[in-house]
């Protein structure tokens, strides 16, 4: 032993080398060191209603419609979301919200969650209507299922369908349950047709203005109150019915929930937005070290091939070199 240990400390090389190893088959076991930090939790709900489809935003410089421009800013979202950050992606359509899986760690489900980004689509849809305020109940219920509390991060155009009135507007004056929920505006302020579809997703014609038109009296107490919206297709170009993003409307229903809103125009402003949510929790978690590990051995392995006196070794050989130049000059 006592020869051993002279052999290391004689070979500096070596001892760094062998440091460097040991550095390296550490990091293979992943080690983490548990840390107290906040716990985020995120319930990314997608609007699938129709209006959705109303071309009326930019995606690289092409047109492109509401549903697509929301999925590329979820998939920037998930991009960017640290590690040990849970997401579930949940569905909007009539007055319910559906949640495909309770929130999951975003890393280790990066590509499942994109995958279910990549396929929503509006005929997964169970209902024609779109009721963002009465959605507000049956979503706090839907988190109160969930195993540990989520914070909501809302993509929607506002659009509600039929329109609201004295009839269908659902009291939220009791309403508990929604502070710090995030509603994320998309579409644009310009008035722009809602595409009609078949079940092939084949353009057939655009909604007709009938279609959103408000239904006084007993028309809306039917279906439990939700109300139903006309089946019409436009005729022609003055009979459509024109849609953009309702943001006075979010604005108000967010201020009613004690939630936020912010503007999907880019992955910044929303990041920037669920920065001022609350974490759902605080907890201990592993805080991964290899990657401090392997540059130690790194670091370790470059000293290993240096010199033990740098500096000494550089002006030695600069004496020498000057001492080779005289030696030529002479």
């Amino acid at each position: 032993m006592h020869n051993l240990y002279n052999y290391f400390r004689h070979r500096r090389d070596v001892t760094l080398l062998a440091a460097a190893l040991l550095l390296l088959l550490i990091a293979l076991f992943n080690p983490k060191i548990p840390i107290k930090r906040d716990i985020y939790s995120y319930m990314l709900i997608a609007d699938i209603s129709q209006s959705m489809n109303t071309v009326d935003k930019t995606l690289n410089g092409k047109p492109v419609s509401r549903m697509v421009f929301m999925q590329d800013l979820m998939h920037r979202m998930i991009g960017e979301l640290p590690c040990g950050t849970n997401v579930s992606i949940s569905l909007f359509a009539g007055v319910s919200v559906a949640a495909l899986y309770t929130p999951i760690e975003v890393c280790e489900n990066f590509d499942a969650i994109n995958d279910t980004i990549d396929h929503l689509d509006w005929r997964t849809a169970w209902s024609g209507n779109s009721r963002v305020r009465a959605s507000m109940i049956t979503l706090a219920k839907t988190i109160r299922s969930f195993p540990e509390p989520a914070q909501v991060v809302f993509f929607t155009d506002g659009e509600e369908a039929p329109k609201l009135h004295v009839f269908n507007r659902t009291d939220l004056t009791a309403f508990q349950g929604g502070e710090d929920w995030l509603f994320v505006g998309i579409g644009s302020d310009a008035g722009t047709p809602i595409p009609k579809f078949d079940e092939h997703n084949q353009l057939i014609g655009y909604w007709s203005g009938d279609s959103f038109a408000m239904q006084p009296g007993i028309a809306q107490i039917s279906e439990s109150n939700l109300g139903v919206r006309d089946d019409n297709v436009a005729g022609g170009t003055s009979d459509r019915y024109l849609s953009k993003l309702d943001e006075e409307y979010l604005k108000e229903l967010a201020k009613e929930v004690n939630g936020l809103y912010v503007r999907g125009n880019n992955v910044h402003d929303v990041l920037g937005a669920m920065k001022k949510q609350k974490p759902v929790r605080k907890d201990k978690a592993g805080f991964e070290i290899r990657w401090l590990l392997a540059s130690l051995a790194g670091i370790l392995f470059i000293l290993a091939y240096t010199p033990k006196h740098p500096l000494q070794e550089l002006k030695t050989q600069w004496r020498h070199l000057l001492a080779r130049r005289r030696q030529k000059a002479a």
